[in-house]
């Protein structure tokens, strides 16, 4: 194998390590004001996304009477409930995969099998939809007034910097930067957050 391959296949493995890793830390640490540090760290390192953990975390507390995660939860109660809820929530998709994994691929293959363009449909849809429940989440504190417009910024700028990508990739043949866009969207979403915040009054 030629070593440039060899070296790009290394700097992009290394770049999709550190941006999922970053997002993981940040997790851990925003969490760990609310729950503490070994929960949120089992939670994130083991199973588990930042995605899922903070809304569940925060809907559970939110049944228990607290509105604000920004204080250490001393009650032991609150803080059963708010690991069960956590760690059974997200029990439904290893299921799923454990259990209906074979059936649902036997499925889609039927379906493949009988209309590509159906299956093709299909595939796209499931996917927009998992983009459109991630996205409702950048609005969920939208009624807080500015602040609450935080996640929505951050999420423009990691979007014009994916367009800029694109631009040099398709423009300018940039074609190194295909193995690298996504991660550094993600870093770049990810520092914009720190000026952001400061600025909006999170």
């Amino acid at each position: 194998m030629d070593d440039a391959v060899i070296r790009r296949t290394i700097s992009a493995s290394a770049l999709f390590t550190v941006a999922p890793a970053l997002a993981i830390l940040i997790g851990v640490i925003s969490l760990s004001q609310f729950l503490g540090l070994p929960l949120p760290w089992v939670r994130l390192s083991v199973l588990g996304a930042l995605t899922y953990e903070l809304p569940a975390a925060q809907s559970a507390a939110s049944a228990m009477g607290i509105q604000s995660t920004a204080t250490l939860v001393t009650d032991p109660q609150v803080f059963s409930a708010i690991a069960w809820v956590m760690t059974l929530g997200i029990l439904s998709g290893i299921l799923v995969v454990l259990f209906g994994l074979k059936k649902i691929e036997h499925g889609l293959d039927r379906i493949r099998q009988k209309d590509a363009k159906k299956s093709s449909l299909l595939m796209d849809s499931l996917f927009l939809g998992m983009i459109c429940a991630f996205t409702g989440l950048l609005f969920a504190d939208i009624q807080q007034g500015l602040p609450g417009m935080i996640p929505i910024a951050v999420a423009l700028v990691s979007m014009i910097l994916m367009a800029l990508c694109g631009l040099m990739i398709r423009r300018l043949h940039v074609k190194w930067l295909e193995q690298y866009a996504l991660p550094l969207c993600m870093l770049g979403g990810m520092i914009a957050a720190i000026p952001l915040t400061q600025l909006m009054g999170g």
